[in-house]
């Protein structure tokens, strides 16, 4: 076969890419090992959003409705039938990205690619047949995988990843999560809402590290009021399996200690997907992370060869993944792209939500930039009150001088939601007037941002300004 532009992968780096490419009227193939969407569609965003919305309605129904004057009596968890809804939503999305790609006249392909060179691949398509693909340029968007820690050999039973994590079809009694980052804390929370004992371990002093002190705290509150016990500063040794029960060895700043459960759920990160492609016979070599290294066009060293997504560097995120396909597929079709963006949003699907654009109080600290940093909560808000969602606050960063808004970090009720206003705001160079001044519907979550500007120029209205 011979094709102008291959893409291995079709996750929400590939599956993009190939589109845009197809739009450019340039002629596409697209290779997926597994399944079109990605880790993210199948076995990661999505499913995990999915389990986290029904583990807060369920921990709703049992907590808070009876508040609100709503009785519904003894609440009850069909698990099976959680999953199941959850499936239903992942098959639905991966059927519709199948869809848009046929419908965009892209060529697809069912199988696991390799260089040959620089513009050959041979393929081993899920038939088990080996195809050879010609090509003039190749969109290398192949994901990454849960790292690997050789003394917790995940099996999918009693010791367990994020994949196998989304795929229990029996409740568990007691989890142990290991690491504290985003996943861990994303599957803990919601499992915990949904009845399970959860530990989690965590190597660094304070889960979520990554973020500002005062924005974890806020999650800590909500951990401590789930039950969810903590053991920071502490190291995993290692596992031991008895029929259906599992032993984690833990090293603690007060000494070792052995914890028993239903399964341990490893979630120390992610690895990029860059080994077993050939990358050699094609002249590129990955770093000592597995990363590739891109120019602001997206093209590897050999220039004819992109990478987008997880494999070429931080943050992982999907969102930046298709950015980088939008940005390759136009390049290759000739126009004058390039990266160019000023920030990455991130969230994290905790309760409340961990949401941040641009810079942290911590970065604005450690690069000494003369700033000001304000804070705007929550319970200040009409409509936090009449959702029974108080907890939280915006934190805003702004140029001292030029008042050019730097940061915005969010925790807190839909701040996944919230955090786009302040991406559109930092992306285009916003100043705190121009968040202050827009008028913003009243009463509404987004009103918060507005009443976070004015907070940041120490006119606020509706808190004491200091």
């Amino acid at each position: 076969m011979k094709v102008n532009t291959v893409v291995i992968g079709a996750g929400p780096g590939g599956y993009v890419a190939a589109i845009r490419l197809a739009q450019l009227g340039v002629e596409t193939l697209i290779i997926e090992k597994q399944y079109y969407g990605g880790v993210c569609l199948n076995v990661g965003c999505i499913p995990s959003k999915a389990l986290i919305h029904a583990a807060k309605s369920y921990y709703k129904a049992q907590n808070e409705f009876s508040e609100m004057g709503i009785e519904v009596g003894k609440t009850k968890l069909d698990f099976e039938k959680t999953i199941a809804w959850k499936d239903g939503i992942v098959k639905k999305l991966t059927s519709g990205i199948a869809g848009l790609l046929k419908g965009n006249k892209v060529k697809m392909m069912q199988g696991e690619a390799r260089f040959k060179s620089s513009k050959k691949l041979e393929v081993t398509t899920s038939e088990g047949k080996v195809e050879t693909v010609e090509f003039e340029n190749c969109i290398l968007a192949t994901g990454s995988s849960p790292t690997v820690i050789p003394s917790l050999p995940v099996d999918q039973k009693t010791v367990i990843d994020s994949t196998g994590a989304l795929a229990l079809k029996k409740l568990p009694k007691e989890m142990i999560i290991v690491g504290g980052g985003y996943i861990g804390i994303e599957l803990g929370m919601a499992y915990a809402k949904l009845g399970t004992e959860v530990t989690v371990v965590e190597f660094m002093d304070r889960v979520l590290a990554a973020f500002d002190k005062d924005v974890t705290q806020v999650v800590e509150k909500k951990l401590k009021k789930l039950k969810v016990k903590v053991l920071a500063s502490s190291k995993a040794l290692g596992v031991k399996t008895k029929g259906n029960r599992v032993t984690l060895d833990v090293e603690t700043p007060k000494g070792k200690e052995s914890l028993e459960a239903d399964h341990v759920c490893v979630c120390v990160g992610r690895t990029p997907n860059t080994k077993n492609l050939g990358l050699e016979k094609a002249g590129l070599k990955a770093d000592e992370k597995g990363f590739l290294k891109v120019n602001s066009k997206l093209q590897t060293s050999v220039k004819n060869i992109y990478a987008i997504g997880d494999i070429a560097g931080q943050p992982m995120l999907a969102h930046k993944a298709s950015k980088e396909g939008e940005i390759a597929a136009e390049v290759i079709a000739g126009h004058n792209s390039e990266y160019d963006v000023r920030q990455i949003p991130a969230v994290v699907f905790c309760d409340p939500e961990i949401a941040q654009s641009g810079i942290s109080e911590d970065e604005a600290k450690a690069k000494k930039l003369n700033v000001t940093v304000s804070k705007f909560p929550y319970a200040a808000v009409g409509r936090s009150l009449t959702t029974n969602e108080t907890e939280g606050f915006v934190k805003f960063i702004a140029d001292k001088e030029s008042k050019e808004v730097l940061g915005i970090t969010i925790v807190g009720a839909n701040a996944s939601d919230l955090i786009s206003e302040a991406a559109l705001a930092i992306e285009m160079c916003a100043f705190t007037e121009d968040l202050a001044l827009t008028v913003h519907p009243h009463p509404t979550f987004g009103e918060i941002l507005m009443e976070a500007a004015k907070g940041n120029l120490g006119e606020a209205i509706h808190i004491i300004n200091r």
